[in-house]
């Protein structure tokens, strides 16, 4: 009798620790866990290739939740929706954007969450939204696309210009030009050459004799200046002339 008791003594402990080992099992791969969380929905505007349900969250880095859904949005196929369940303790707010990011390593993708404090007001639902919506903003990747997309229109653009101002006609316009051009300097060749002897007379013959005359005429005018105010002072020298200077000793 008292070796069944003991049978049934680690029986009965085996089965608790069996129990106890598929409890901690489902806790860590259920995770389980004290956490309260937010249900949000986001909608991606690009392919979400390499992301899955559970692929986690992250704010800043940080791993605060996961993803729980995943489908196209039949109003509008352009879009994916996206829920994900995130932290209650997370600062979600009106200025928090989400994008798609992808492991440099792994090339798995997850869900980005930033907020550059712009609006701080916490994100609410509205009344006709069964979860609060969190705006994205496109991925490195889109954004990369989008400018290589760019620059090949540019290129394109330069080519076709390039083609066009190269075609048969322009460059037969060109080098009309360029022989007109040349027509022309060969005619302006003895002007050039005139002009310059002419400026050379006019800076060693002509431009002194006015530099002098110049002068002569500034002389002139100082001259009637002190005529001018000798008259002011003694206009009786219109009549008598100017009085003789009385002589000097030994004069």
């Amino acid at each position: 009798m008292e070796t069944n008791v003991n049978y049934t003594i680690v029986g009965a402990f085996v089965i608790s620790l069996t129990a106890a080992i598929i409890l901690a099992i489902i806790w860590l791969s259920s995770g389980l866990s004290t956490y309260d969380y937010t249900t949000y929905k986001v909608y991606m505007k690009e392919s979400v290739s390499g992301l899955s349900i559970d692929s986690p969250v992250e704010f800043n880095g940080v791993n605060v939740g996961n993803v729980t859904s995943i489908e196209i949005n039949h109003r509008n196929p352009q879009l994916v929706k996206v829920l994900i369940k995130v932290k209650n303790d997370t600062p979600i707010t009106m200025g928090t954007r989400a994008k798609l990011d992808v492991r440099s390593l792994s090339g798995l993708a997850y869900i980005q969450l930033q907020d550059k404090g712009l609006d701080m007001r916490p994100l609410v639902k509205e009344k006709d939204q069964d979860y609060p919506i969190i705006s994205t903003i496109p991925s490195i990747l889109v954004r990369l696309d989008t400018a290589l997309t760019q620059l090949n229109d540019s290129f394109h653009q330069l080519s076709y210009s390039i083609r066009s101002l190269l075609d048969k006609q322009n460059l037969q316009s060109i080098k009309e030009i360029l022989i007109n051009l040349n027509e022309a300097s060969k005619q302006f060749s003895p002007l050039l050459i005139s002009g310059q002897k002419t400026f050379h007379v006019l800076q060693t013959q002509t431009l002194p004799g006015a530099n002098e005359s110049l002068m002569r005429i500034d002389q002139m005018s100082q001259d009637l200046n002190d005529l001018s105010l000798q008259l002011k002072q003694n206009p009786s020298i219109l009549i008598r002339g100017r009085a003789q200077r009385p002589p000097g000793p030994g004069e």
